[in-house]
């Protein structure tokens, strides 16, 4: 049984990383968030140690290091900007991390990281879960096998958020990275890993709410839209009640990956427990797009 530190408890995607901790038999020893709305704790591990102010979970750690206590694993979930700081920690503490997307908001930040995880003789795992969708798997399987050489892709992502995002540190461009950042670079990896490396890349619209443009891949070239703007859903989404749309066309026909996201962090852990995680190296590729989508003028 590992034990494993979580950085960011409060968040959206928090709950996904202590169900896969959970299921796979092991323990969470201590959390982390100046946010102390985190009663979803108890569902999972109502024993663990909560700190919500960093120092004090800083003296526990040494504590339980200096009798003898292995911290394997700390999981990061905290806020985008903070995950380069986080990551150099657990690293510090002579622990392996597993950290959300993105695992830097700049590329370069990545190639300090590498070093660090050298020095440290421990991985840095990002999580990249939808590598592990099965659909997204065998689709992979299926273009590298095919000799057609050049695929037109349309992705379209729209997932509808209140007034709370626009004050929250994820309307704050310059610690969510923006719009591209925050909810595309999941589908930019998922693309990279499937059709190759970026070739170039266009941007229409950037703006706070929206953005879109063209990206062209070694095998393929994309059409891409990215919006939390409830405005861009259609209409029979909005007649539904439902405020998330997920579309992907390949040369035309409907590629759907829609079920079967639930457990893929889950499987992201496993494969970081079975050593066949994804790291820096892998994790560069989007950041590289999403970074250059930011900085580009529509």
């Amino acid at each position: 049984m590992k034990n494993f530190i979580l950085f960011g408890a409060s968040g959206y995607v928090a709950p996904r990383h202590m169900n896969a901790i959970k299921t796979l038999g092991h323990n969470l020893l201590a959390v982390y968030d100046p946010h102390d709305g985190i009663g979803i704790l108890d569902s999972y591990f109502p024993n663990a140690a909560y700190f919500n102010e960093f120092e004090r979970l800083d003296r526990f750690i040494a504590q339980k290091i200096n009798e003898g206590l292995s911290i394997d694993y700390l999981s990061i979930c905290s806020p985008n900007y903070l995950h380069d700081a986080h990551i150099r920690y657990g690293l510090r503490i002579g622990a392996e991390v597993i950290c959300e997307k993105p695992l830097v908001l700049n590329p370069w930040n990545l190639n300090s990281l590498e070093i660090e995880e050298a020095k440290a003789n421990k991985k840095v795992h990002a999580m990249l879960q939808l590598r592990h969708h099965p659909e997204i798997v065998a689709l992979k399987e299926k273009i590298q096998k095919s000799d057609k050489q050049s695929y037109l892709i349309d992705l379209r992502y729209i997932t509808a958020r209140g007034s709370w995002y626009r004050y929250s540190w994820k309307g704050d461009e310059v610690k969510s990275g923006g719009i591209a950042t925050n909810i595309g670079i999941h589908f930019f990896d998922m693309l990279t890993w499937i059709f190759g490396e970026m070739k170039s890349l266009e941007v229409t619209q950037n703006q706070f709410n929206r953005a879109s443009g063209m990206l062209h891949l070694e095998r393929a070239d994309v059409t891409w839209f990215l919006s939390i703007d409830q405005e861009d859903l259609p209409e029979d989404r909005l007649k539904e009640g439902k405020r998330t749309y997920r579309m992907m066309t390949i040369d035309g026909a409907l590629f759907d990956f829609t079920e079967g996201l639930e457990n893929l962090h889950t499987a992201a852990y496993q494969a970081v427990l079975a050593g066949k995680s994804y790291g820096i190296s892998e994790a560069r590729p989007s950041i590289e797009i999403v970074s250059q989508i930011r900085n580009l003028k529509a």
